[in-house]
């Protein structure tokens, strides 16, 4: 098995020593993160585990417009200049890449890492990649010790459902392939959606999402006068399972917010609310992996969706370390 590997060298700004003049390219440990020592990971002091899967062909087989594959370098070149506080703990365990279009093989080296991250104790973001992403993550987080005997829930922010019936996997299919997986394993399906786009999904979508029981609210109910209903809405959803999964397609957000994507949102669900919910789901101590896809830099103008993307790890990772006013 291929361990992944350091592929990025944190930089940016640095304003002196001590603690307030804190980035996250300061709180990154590269000399304990990623080594390899004896054929496994060694994953260094638990905080967050930054992984990368550097993979669009999901992407491709979905006929959507590639370029993801290059989504982690550019969500770590925006997060390397943001402030961090003292108490933020980041190992960078490096990047799992599809070779040769087998999206299958990539899907199990990632969850193998995933595995070994959610076992040394640390809350792993992984940076894909498009949304092939999350089977490899569903992999190696059914692997870990953490969900033995736990009710799984995924919490998927996205305008898609990702539910679609293929032969051949791809970005439209692992929450599809994480049902089957669970119910072969006599688990039930614990899966919800904020942001739905109506017409980005057909009715045979819709109907799937029903006949598998997942809970849902559309684009036009996660506006930020419904902010509080949206937060209970992801509230119930904590109540009811275990251990939570997060995952954030930034196809959720408004395309003026995030152009550069597979797929561009013409509505979207405004930035604030995708913070609020993030912040909220921060603060829960069953919230254990976490995903965020589908950056395109080819079309990302400006960097403001890698920028974005930042944003809202940042916001979980100051939020898991009780840094609340950043």
């Amino acid at each position: 098995m291929t361990n992944p590997t350091i592929q990025h060298t944190w930089t940016g700004r640095d304003d002196g020593p001590g603690p307030e003049h804190r980035r996250w390219h300061h709180a990154v440990n590269m000399a304990q993160a990623g080594t390899v020592q004896n054929g496994a990971v060694q994953t260094g002091a638990a905080g967050i585990a930054i992984l990368g899967f550097r993979s669009d062909e999901g992407v491709r087989r979905n006929k959507g417009r590639v370029g993801a594959v290059d989504g982690p370098a550019s969500i770590r070149s925006a997060l390397a200049p943001m402030a961090a506080p003292a108490n933020l703990v980041v190992q960078d365990l490096g990047d799992t890449s599809v070779v040769d279009g087998n999206l299958e093989d990539g899907q199990k080296r990632l969850g193998a890492a995933v595995c070994l991250a959610l076992d040394a104790g640390h809350l792993p973001v992984i940076l894909g990649g498009g949304h092939e992403t999350a089977f490899g993550t569903y992999t190696g987080l059914r692997a870990s010790q953490v969900t033995d005997g736990r009710r799984v829930g995924i919490i998927n922010l996205d305008a898609h459902f990702d539910l679609r019936a293929e032969e051949v996997p791809s970005s439209g299919t692992p929450f599809r392939q994480v049902a089957a997986a669970e119910q072969a394993l006599g688990h039930g399906f614990n899966y919800t959606v904020l942001g739905i786009s109506q017409p980005g999904n057909t009715e045979a979508l819709f109907q799937t999402a029903r006949d598998l029981g997942v809970k849902y609210l559309l684009d036009e109910e996660c506006t930020e006068s419904r902010v509080e209903q949206v937060r209970q809405f992801t509230q119930d959803f904590i109540d009811s399972v275990d251990v939570l999964y997060l995952t954030i397609d930034l196809d959720v957000l408004p395309a003026y917010v995030a152009p550069g994507v597979s797929a561009p949102a013409s509505y979207g669900v405004p930035l604030s609310v995708v913070l609020d919910v993030c912040r909220h789901l921060a603060r829960s101590p069953k919230l254990t992996v976490v995903d965020v896809v589908e950056l395109n830099p080819t079309f990302d103008v400006d960097s403001r969706t890698a920028r974005t993307a930042a944003r809202l790890i940042h916001t979980i990772a100051t939020e898991r370390s009780g840094h609340r006013h950043a």
